[in-house]
């Protein structure tokens, strides 16, 4: 069982059938697709649900208690659990949430495991950015507020306005037409304002993101490739004792 389902060719027929599931799931989007082809989907979304659920028992029957020791194996039980819940009454919604089987192609290709590790590794660094980003937004809407809070009151009445059109500003979304241009009519050197704000948020802080994934990435990257070559080491370690077993065997009956 355990050489079934850690074999390259099961993982394939999964990684078959999650995009199989993904296809028929956004077909149940389309009411003329579902008048014609209703129950094929239905059999077919059901079909490839039963062969999640025997997956993940034949795994948990492997892996005992070890099962839950892997946090890609949780990732794919919480997901499954979630097509058994019943979409019927209150939980109607959780119908809208099978299509998160389709995430656990994460779990089975590695290259996206690695990508999605490497994200979460970046999470703790991300987080110090927030802040730092958090505490630019602030100071700039309490003075955006005050400098043109009293010409501009739909754009920066408050601060919750302010910053709610300096987060437009940032992500250069007809930030010059749009907002800056028409502030400056009224206020000409509002651009010294902007220009950093601009240069300090969208050129700077933002490429701390890309710099801190990036840098995770590596490192995950690095991590796993020192994984695979220690265990290349201990596979060779492991032949090399075979070897010196045999040619003890060998002289002792050349004796």
């Amino acid at each position: 069982m355990k050489t079934l389902i850690e074999s390259p060719r099961f993982e394939r027929f999964i990684t078959i059938l999650i995009i199989i599931n993904a296809i028929t799931l956004g077909l149940e989007t389309s009411q003329w697709v579902m008048s014609r082809f209703a129950s094929l989907l239905l059999l077919v979304d059901r079909a490839v649900l039963a062969v999640f659920v025997l997956e993940l028992v034949a795994r948990v029957f492997v892996y005992r208690t070890r099962f839950f020791n892997d946090p890609w194996r949780i990732f794919d039980f919480f997901v499954v659990a979630i097509a058994l819940v019943p979409t019927t009454s209150n939980l109607s919604v959780l119908r809208a949430l099978r299509i998160l089987r389709v995430l656990r192609i994460i779990s089975v290709i590695p290259s996206l495991r690695r990508v999605v590790g490497g994200l979460v590794a970046a999470l703790p660094g991300m987080a110090s950015i927030v802040l730092l980003l958090s505490l630019v937004f602030y100071v700039s809407s309490v003075i955006a507020t005050n400098l043109f809070g009293n010409t501009f009151p739909e754009w920066f009445g408050t601060i919750g306005e302010s910053a709610y059109t300096l987060f437009q500003v940032m992500t250069l979304e007809s930030w010059s037409m749009g907002i800056v241009r028409p502030v400056m009519e009224v206020h000409p050197l509002s651009w010294l304002f902007f220009i950093p704000f601009i240069v300090t948020t969208s050129f700077a802080v933002l490429n701390l993101f890309i710099g801190i994934i990036v840098s995770a990435m590596q490192e995950e990257h690095e991590s796993t490739a020192s994984d695979e070559r220690l265990q290349m080491k201990d596979e060779q370690d492991l032949i090399l004792q075979e070897v010196r077993a045999l040619r003890a065997e060998v002289r002792a009956l050349n004796r």
